[in-house]
């Protein structure tokens, strides 16, 4: 659904930079010799040729179109080059393009704020550098202009006017000033990226990410519009209605049903109030403003991708009809997924949280519902098989929803995987064991072990089919700060607390986490508020267990000589598989080393011995 936001009070200057034909340029790059030759890359699939996916400028011209199989397209270009998608797990394998399309993004962020919006798109906002460049150098200042910026294309000049007049003006309003220095940037900014990485693109440059997106189109290939304020209504006035994003589905045709709205400028015969009154609040305030070419939205400064998918479709006779087919193509697609976020987490340490899973399916003719093939989701666990697992109990839920109890024949015809709700990896996080402590280790008060963490924490639901908020969570943990105000329950009535400043900021020990019952006192406490026994018998009692006893860790606190003890035995190791890999395999040679140390088992250190028994009313 769109959003109405209002414009902004300040002026932006906004690009959409589109690469041309990008899978076909890849491909060029890839293999030199296929440059000036018309070329299409075309799906894995040999059925008529393969679809064909991306067509190069040079097949254009002999009517070559997307919507063609490769055998259709060498009817009408005898000499075409079809080039097929890399193949991986039976299905197309996109990373030599996603990686290509890094490349270019890293070097328009340069300028400005980023947002990636797709394999071979990019939104900029040029403002700062606009301003700047206004206020230092403005283009009637400059001794030489460029060629590529005496190229661009901008709308609405009049009385032969040219590019390098309008760019130059002295007399002109603010923003047409700004827009000037942004299409110098952009036209920099393409000439760079085609000198480092071979690609021509093409941009818009605009005060609103919707004009930009809108004029990138207008003059391809390698080339730049520049929409100037005065520009928009004769531009939006000749838009066809189903040109406009958010528009070419069922809005844009119930606007042309309903209204006998034609064109996006058709909506200035329109109250607000009117559209509102037949669309709702939210969707009749937007087609008021896109119709006057009000857009406020943001560019997000995304460099990475929002989230992760992999997918495949099954037309036809290819349609998946058996759970054994449609569990063997899901674990293919989770096992792409799992690569593509280990691969994220190793190169950007970013972690994702959610895993949804989409279907389109087909049921037997006489099923008497159209329900459709329902999304699911639940948390990410990391890892192929967890991924394979959770991702297989979403489908069988899905499908028995689908079929709604019915035991009719079914068939899917698309499968897909993906992972969102992706986050950095907080800063300042250290290994678990920092939470137990190691030989001899004693914490004092000036040193403390302390967590940030979201104050709304939502447990995690056990069915699998829902999202829980607790997916979100976000903590940064800060290790061995001294004098933070921050100390472990039960070691004195003062360090049960943490200082004001620290609780108002949600800083605290994680031993908070735990109650004050939880920690055994090993020693009794003697007249004058000590603890029988001194300091190196504890240690000692460390060191020399006997043969018959059982491991265990323990944290020393000097001024209770209280110890935190747990039996290794008794640690989950299926809940230490939930944790992050570097963790896992600390703990991992921490419990292993621990159990080859004494095997056996002690009485009376039983985890159980830490929890108060429940007191019956």
């Amino acid at each position: 659904m769109p959003i109405a936001r209002p414009a902004p009070q300040a002026p932006r200057v906004i690009a959409h930079v589109d690469l041309d034909c990008f899978y076909v340029q890849v491909e060029q790059r890839r293999r030199p010799e296929l440059r000036g030759l018309p070329t299409a890359v075309v799906q894995y699939n040999a059925w008529k040729g393969g679809g064909l996916i991306a067509v190069g400028y040079e097949a254009r011209k002999f009517g070559v179109k997307r919507s063609m199989r490769g055998d259709e397209a060498k009817m009408v270009c005898p000499d075409i080059q079809l080039v097929q998608v890399p193949v991986a797990r039976g299905k197309a394998d996109l990373n030599l393009y996603r990686d290509a399309g890094s490349e270019v993004v890293s070097i328009l962020a340069a300028k400005g704020r980023c947002e990636r919006a797709s394999i071979d798109e990019v939104y900029l906002d040029l403002t700062a550098a606009a301003e700047q460049m206004l206020t230092a150098t403005p283009p009637d200042t400059l001794q030489e202009i460029d060629e590529e910026t005496l190229k661009s294309h901008v709308l609405g000049l009049q009385n032969g006017e040219s590019v390098k007049q309008w760019l130059c003006r002295t007399d002109a309003d603010h923003l047409d000033r700004l827009l000037a220095c942004g299409a110098v940037i952009v036209a920099e900014l393409r000439a760079e990226v085609l000198k480092k990485t071979s690609f021509t693109c093409s941009a818009g440059i605009a005060h609103n990410k919707m004009l930009a997106k809108l004029a990138s189109g207008i003059h391809k290939p390698a080339q730049q519009t520049v929409v100037p304020s005065s520009s928009v209504p004769d531009l939006l006035g000749s838009l066809p209605i189903n040109k406009m994003k958010q528009l070419g589905g069922k809005l844009g045709s119930s606007l042309q049903k309903e209204l006998g709205v034609a064109t996006v400028g058709d909506l200035l015969h329109f109250t607000e109030e009117k559209l509102q009154e037949l669309y709702g609040w939210n969707t009749g305030a937007w087609l008021w403003n896109i119709a006057r070419g009000i857009n406020g939205d943001e560019v997000e400064g995304r460099l990475l991708p929002k989230s992760h998918g992999c997918g495949k479709t099954f037309p036809g006779q290819q349609a998946l009809k058996s759970l054994s087919v449609v569990k063997h193509w899901l674990n293919g697609l989770c096992e792409e997924l799992s690569e593509r976020l280990q691969a994220d987490l190793d190169k950007n340490k970013r972690l994702a949280h959610t895993l949804i899973i989409h279907a389109d399916g087909s049921k037997a003719q006489g099923a008497l519902t159209k329900r459709k093939f329902p999304s699911k989701s639940c948390p990410l666990r990391y890892g192929t098989a967890k991924i394979q697992e959770d991702a297989w109990k979403l489908f069988e839920s899905g499908l028995r929803e689908f079929l709604d109890l019915q035991s009719s024949e079914w068939a899917v015809t698309s499968l897909s995987v993906s992972a969102s709700k992706i986050f950095p990896v907080p800063t300042g996080t250290n290994s678990i064991v920092k939470y137990f402590g190691e030989k001899q280790q004693s914490y004092s008060q000036t040193s403390e072990v302390c967590d940030v963490y979201g104050e709304d924490t939502t447990s995690i639901s056990s069915s699998g089919d829902h999202l829980s908020e607790a997916s979100d969570l976000q903590p940064v943990n800060h290790f061995g700060e001294e004098n933070n105000g921050c100390h472990s329950p039960g070691m004195t009535h003062q360090t049960n607390k943490c200082s004001t400043v620290n609780r108002e900021k949600g800083v605290c020990s994680i031993l908070e986490h735990f109650h004050p019952i939880r920690f055994l006192k090993h020693f009794p406490p003697t007249v004058d508020g000590g603890t029988s026994g001194s300091k190196d018998e504890e240690t000692e009692s460390f060191k020399n267990e006997d043969a018959g006893t059982s491991p265990s860790h323990e944290i020393q606190v000097d001024q209770q000589r209280e110890i935190w003890r747990f039996n290794v035995e008794d640690v989950d190791l299926s809940i230490v598989k939930e944790l992050p890999p570097e963790i896992q395999q600390e703990v991992q040679t921490w419990i292993k080393s621990s159990k080859r140390t004494n095997p056996a088992k002690r009485p009376g250190s039983s985890i159980s011995h830490y929890f108060a028994p429940v007191k019956k009313s």
